[in-house]
């Protein structure tokens, strides 16, 4: 003690370390969340395995995420194993005589029998008392404690204790196979030969030659097919696919932004505005069709991103060879098929179900048609002067429904006034005329211009002719008109029935006008000057009310009636007017965008604004109505407008 300070009585003071960080109370009482997963943070994850039936190195699906920390090894033993009963003798808990030692039978004192079973057949021992003369007095102190040990359960056997189902093991089945035999092979090439394989392909190419011109002098030459050569079908064929592939990836990669907007883009001004705009999109051209007119378009019903294009000239006094091309917006840089022709292609119509079907018609009055399932650069079917050709050229083509034997069968008008109906058969096309506007003996010359079927009666038709009239006739009455409307002063440039309203059709002539009808009333039911010529019109396909329509002064004209019935709300300068001049235009059945072509063979895609393509306010409390009926009903009202 020694009169100094006891250790108990000194205040403690807190030791740190030299370098340890001072935190702010903030800092102290922050709580950071630490959340515990199975996943092994220094678990391996790029992991591959060599797999002998691929013949490559794959990364492993699974990694083993469990982690040992710690292993102790038990010292437990069971009861009753030997080593137990060992262990338990050598610290005196049983005697080293043991029932199982002793004899199965035992003689008591009084003669009776004591037997010790093999196996305790209960769960208590058993008592072996026989009274005061028995086993304790006959075998002694050592002996009278002997008791047989009571026989516990297995406590890892739980077949006494419940009933438990048997699963069936996993097995893992697997088969090897030999390893296919591998050649190492290699040659040396030179020009030498290189040049000798060309030559032997273009031999061989020059004898397929001599033998499709043997052939096609003993068949007509426009009926035979080209025969591909065997280097042909065997390389070009394969390499042609992979090459159109490669050629719209590279395409759409510089188009990306058109490809991936096109259908979501809007134009945010039309907010602050009545009218619309049209948004330019793609422009397709060929580069050997410089010089010739766009003469036709038509979508395809089917694949709704391919179009077809005609090609020719509309001035008389420069006839030449034309063209027939389609195009898919996923390349707007070279058409998908390339046909070219003797005579200028005036007209076309794509198959609505055989889309690999084509009509074509041309200046020089035949019609022919085009599979574009074939490989072959020739129709397959193409009328001639035995066969029933028109003597001037064919402006119009249509597709009708297959006829009673399910034979193909289209509609062609041209410049002699006839109306003809062509089948297809076998390899040959059967015509029938339908109607002569210019009779033998007449002193009149009706020339048709265009035609166009009626949506829901197949057999009722509009004749548009270059006098300006349209007629009204049907297939079940020949030589037979059943109405004429005095339309225009010009050339009827184009008719069509509207999609929707089953009395309504619309028409466009070079008198700059385009008239609405109703063919019950014999006078127009709307009249719009455009102070241009009008090349061609189109019915919007989402829309009984939205039509659209070029003119010569290079301007797209789109009209809603819906919203304006005086003036359109759009009118847009495409090409220049000095330049060119628009001929034709189409919509897309699907996409609102439309194709417009000119007189130097360019193709423009535009996508309408949304105002040019809106739908009707609804009123409040009322349903709103959708569909083919709702947009009839939209067009009745127009009709039944108390000023027309």
């Amino acid at each position: 003690m020694g009169g100094g300070v006891e250790e108990w009585t000194q205040e403690r003071t807190l030791e740190k370390p030299a370098n340890q960080l001072d935190l702010s109370e903030e800092e102290l009482n922050e709580e950071i969340t630490r959340i515990l997963t199975s996943n092994n943070p220094h678990a391996p994850q790029n992991i591959v395995r060599y797999t002998y039936k691929e013949r490559t190195y794959k990364p492993m699906s699974t990694v083993d995420q469990l982690a040992v920390h710690c292993v102790l090894e038990g010292n437990l033993i069971h009861k009753d194993s030997d080593e137990a009963r060992s262990q338990r003798a050598q610290q005196g808990l049983i005697k080293e005589k043991s029932v199982e030692s002793l004899p199965s039978t035992e003689v008591g004192t009084d003669g009776e029998k004591i037997e010790f079973p093999d196996e305790d057949p209960g769960e208590e021992a058993v008592e072996m008392v026989e009274g005061e003369g028995g086993v304790n007095e006959e075998m002694g102190d050592e002996e009278s404690n002997v008791r047989k040990e009571r026989k516990l359960k297995n406590q890892f056997n739980f077949w006494d204790r419940g009933s438990q189902t048997l699963n069936n093991p996993l097995r893992q089945r697997g088969n090897q196979t030999e390893l296919p035999p591998r050649v190492n092979f290699s040659d040396t090439a030179n020009w030498c030969t290189m040049y000798d394989v060309y030559t032997e392909e273009l031999q061989l190419q020059e004898k397929n030659k001599e033998k499709q011109r043997t052939q096609s002098s003993k068949e007509d030459k426009r009926e035979t097919k080209l025969v591909p050569t065997e280097t042909q079908s065997d390389d070009i064929s394969k390499l042609a696919r992979v090459s159109t592939n490669m050629e719209r990836m590279v395409v759409q990669n510089i188009f990306d932004d058109i490809a991936q907007d096109f259908q979501y883009f809007e134009d945010s001004a039309d907010e602050f505005s009545e009218g619309g705009t049209l948004l330019p999109l793609w422009k397709f051209h060929y580069s050997k069709a410089k010089r010739l007119s766009v003469t036709s378009l038509c979508w395809n019903q089917k694949y709704q991103d391919l179009f077809g294009v005609g090609l020719g000239s509309y001035d008389f006094t420069k006839q030449g060879s034309g063209m027939l091309l389609l195009y898919t917006v996923k390349n707007c840089t070279f058409p998908q098929y390339i046909f070219s022709t003797d005579s200028s292609v005036m007209c076309l119509d794509i198959h609505t179900k055989m889309s690999y079907l084509v009509a074509v018609g041309f200046y020089d009055g035949c019609v022919a048609v085009y599979n574009l399932k074939l490989k072959t650069m020739l129709p397959t079917h193409k009328s001639s002067v035995l066969s029933g050709k028109h003597t001037d050229p064919v402006w119009q083509v249509r597709w009708q429904k297959d006829d009673m034997d399910n034979h193909h069968n289209f509609f062609s008008v041209s410049s002699d006034g006839r109306v003809v109906s062509w089948t297809l058969i076998k390899n040959e096309l059967m015509h029938m005329d339908i109607i002569r506007l210019s009779p033998e003996g007449a002193e009149t010359v009706d020339s048709g211009r265009c035609i166009d079927f009626h949506k829901e009666f197949d057999n009722m038709f509009l004749l548009g002719t270059e006098e300006g009239k349209i007629h009204k006739s049907s297939k079940a009455y020949s030589n037979h008109l059943i109405q004429t409307y005095n339309a225009h002063n010009m050339a009827v440039e184009a008719v069509r029935w509207n999609h929707f309203h089953p009395r309504v059709f619309i028409s466009c002539s070079y008198d700059w006008t385009v008239k609405i009808w109703d063919h019950t009333v014999p006078t127009p039911m709307f009249t719009f000057d455009l102070n241009a010529a009008v090349g061609d019109v189109s019915w919007a396909p989402y829309s009984s009310t939205v039509f659209a329509a070029v003119t010569s002064d290079g301007k797209v004209h789109v009209f809603d009636l819906n919203t304006n019935k005086y003036k359109a709300l759009c009118q847009q300068l495409v090409v220049a007017k000095d330049t060119s001049q628009l001929t034709h235009i189409e919509f897309n059945p699907v996409h609102p965008i439309i194709i417009v072509g000119d007189d130097h063979g360019y193709i423009n895609c535009f996508k309408l604004s949304p105002n040019l393509r809106k739908k009707p306010k609804e009123k409040k409390g009322q349903e709103p109505q959708k569909g083919p009926e709702a947009e009839a009903t939209k067009m009745e009202k127009l009709l039944n407008f108390p000023h027309f």
